[in-house]
């Protein structure tokens, strides 16, 4: 039977959070935490694989006690199991911290159910690295596939999978051996209503929630602050775009308009590069 991990998190609804003007911050107060929609889909497919092919669909995360709700949502999915580390020395951490957090969890959840599989959403919408996943690849020693929009076939037997990975201008055939770990795009499939017995199981579902001195063997330096080596400077909201110029007249007349405004914007581009319009 496999065993498929998915590695979710949950993050405030960026269509709704706003930015702290005086901080040049995100008001993580302003939006409701929500599962990461790109990790919706990592579950879904856990799940759609166990369908088809048997075994267990687990999920994991770190982040504070709260995020026990993504957990929720993730077995109104489908998701069998629910992992949960959390601790005051994750808090900070960055991509490289995360993964070395996340890693140290799932060799503990390894130990009770060997892994086949680990699947993670393209990236965080209030991120946008797609780091994480190849992250805990890299420490955990197995293949990363990324951009995944289509699991082809999993063989137990050849202990492999192959799937499809998304490129600009169509898709490449991989082969990969197991264990190794996805990250999957949207596309990949669309994630339906939770039905009812999943919708009531995960209203009283508990998750399996770990703290530090739970997980095995931990270099606590490479936790949370200590063990991020990322620095953000400042972060500010974009201007606001300016309203456009209506064009009147002829249709002609609104030709030669939109020619004289594009060739001005020309003329200050190659100023502003140094250069003079060609």
């Amino acid at each position: 039977m496999l065993h498929i991990v998915a590695c979710i998190k949950q993050v405030p609804d960026t269509k709704i959070i706003k930015m702290n003007p005086k901080t040049n911050t995100m008001d993580r107060s302003s939006a409701p935490a929500i599962l990461n929609p790109y990790d919706a889909h990592a579950v879904e497919e856990a799940v759609r694989l166990r369908n088809r092919y048997g075994g267990v669909v687990s999920v994991l995360t770190m982040g504070p006690p709260p995020a026990v709700k993504a957990i929720r949502k993730c077995i109104e999915i489908g998701a069998d199991e629910g992992y949960m580390i959390t601790d005051r020395a994750f808090a900070g951490a960055d991509t490289l911290a995360t993964s070395y957090a996340l890693t140290k969890a799932l060799e503990k959840i390894a130990q009770t159910r060997p892994i086949d599989l680990i699947i993670c959403g393209k990236m965080t919408i209030d991120g946008d690295t797609g780091q994480v996943g190849p992250g805990i690849a890299r420490r955990l020693d197995m293949p990363p596939l990324t951009s995944v929009n289509k699991v082809v076939e999993i063989d137990e037997e050849m202990k492999c999978a192959i799937v499809h990975r998304k490129l600009e201008d169509g898709y490449e055939v991989v082969r990969s051996e197991l264990p190794c770990l996805l990250s999957v795009e949207k596309e990949i499939n669309e994630v339906p209503y939770s039905s009812l017995p999943n919708m009531l199981r995960a209203a009283r579902y508990q998750p399996h929630i770990w703290a530090v001195a739970d997980l095995s063997d931990i270099d606590k330096t490479q936790l949370g602050l200590k063990g991020s080596p990322t620095i953000v400077s400042s972060v500010w909201a974009p201007p606001k775009p300016q309203g456009g110029k209506i064009l009147e007249g002829a249709p002609t007349e609104q030709v030669s308009q939109l020619l004289d405004i594009l060739m001005s914007r020309q003329e200050l581009f190659a100023a502003a590069a140094g250069g003079g319009a060609s």
